[in-house]
């Protein structure tokens, strides 16, 4: 019981304190995911069966309703404009991490699923990806531990090195979008960084996240191998990308079709964009609280260290660019 209280109460505090009190909001996103991995790997997580079910639906509800307080033509073209940089990303992140899992020797599987994890959206492209590639669950596994953990490094570094460069708000989101891999770490790093940095990064990981379903044709394709006896797989974009640029569009078009209601639309919008912001906190700690002590163990040293290898490159990359003004 007092396990369950503590827990609970943690939650609960990483949802208010940073709404209630303005200087936790810059490092309550890191700490969140980092208590939500020490309480689980110390004491277990006391509603690990539930946390595991929902979270996922949690994190895609307040991505949503962060939408709420967004300009859909700002959201467009800060998408579009990501297009090209995410294409260059996938092509660099999942051709080296080929080529260093062979140097490795770590697994065919394994090598592709950590390259997708990384170029892509994180456990999301993992899920994605397992099936077609038919990879074994300690590979999936593997890859998902390697992904989770660099997640949760980048998510307390990325703002640190962004100040430090110098960057404006702009700049960290294309950076925190192009180089974290995981949806709710970018937007736990981009939220510790600003509003505007918030909003580019958001909108360009979501567009970076429709390329699960090309990459898992290529993979499908030309990658795994092939069986006579095959299922057709099916193709699945994270319900909560259509439904962010609805809610997007909602909040921008009806104002201009109702022109009486744009005051109470703003405010609404931006109630629910506020409300889904500190949620993503709380959501955070769930997130980090869901990595079990056994998948720490599983964990092999050649398949981190192709993670870290990758990561290190991929993240450099686009900083440097960045810091160049080769991305705007």
């Amino acid at each position: 019981m007092i396990k369950k209280f503590l827990f609970s109460a943690l939650t609960i505090a990483f949802f208010a304190v940073p709404w209630i009190w303005s200087p936790a909001r810059d490092w309550a996103p890191g700490l969140a995911v980092l208590a939500g991995i020490v309480f689980s790997v110390l004491w277990g997580n006391p509603f690990v069966e539930r946390t595991s079910k929902y979270t996922s639906n949690l994190l895609g509800a307040t991505i949503v309703g962060m939408g709420c307080g967004m300009d859909l033509v700002k959201v467009l073209k800060a998408g579009g404009s990501g297009f090209l940089y995410t294409l260059t990303g996938i092509i660099f992140g999942i051709t080296l991490a080929a080529l260093l899992g062979k140097w490795l020797k770590v697994t065919k599987n394994t090598s592709y699923l950590i390259g997708v994890g990384t170029s892509i959206c994180g456990g999301s492209a993992i899920a994605a990806a397992s099936p077609v590639l038919k990879a074994k669950a300690h590979e999936t596994a593997l890859a998902s531990a390697t992904v989770f953990l660099l997640n949760a490094v980048a998510l307390w570094i990325f703002p640190v090195i962004g100040r430090h460069l110098g960057f404006d708000q702009q700049q960290f989101g294309y950076w925190a979008a192009l180089g974290i891999h995981d949806t709710s770490s970018v937007v736990g790093a981009a939220m510790a960084y600003g509003e505007e940095a918030l909003e580019v990064g958001m909108t360009v990981k979501l567009a970076r996240a429709l390329w699960i379903v090309p990459v898992t044709l290529y993979l499908a394709w030309f990658v795994a191998e092939k069986d006579e006896n095959d299922k057709k797989f099916k193709l699945k974009v994270p319900w909560f990308i259509p439904c962010f640029i609805l809610a997007s569009a909602v909040v921008t078009l009806l104002p201009k079709m109702v022109p009486s209601s744009a005051e109470e639309v703003a405010v609404c919008g931006s109630f629910i964009k506020n409300l889904s912001k500190y949620l993503m906190i709380s959501t955070l700690f769930l997130i980090g609280a869901n990595l079990k002590k056994d998948k720490l163990k599983e964990l092999g040293i050649r398949p981190f260290l192709l993670g870290i290898i990758l990561w290190l490159f991929l993240a450099a990359m686009w900083c440097c660019a960045i810091y160049f003004k080769l991305v705007p």
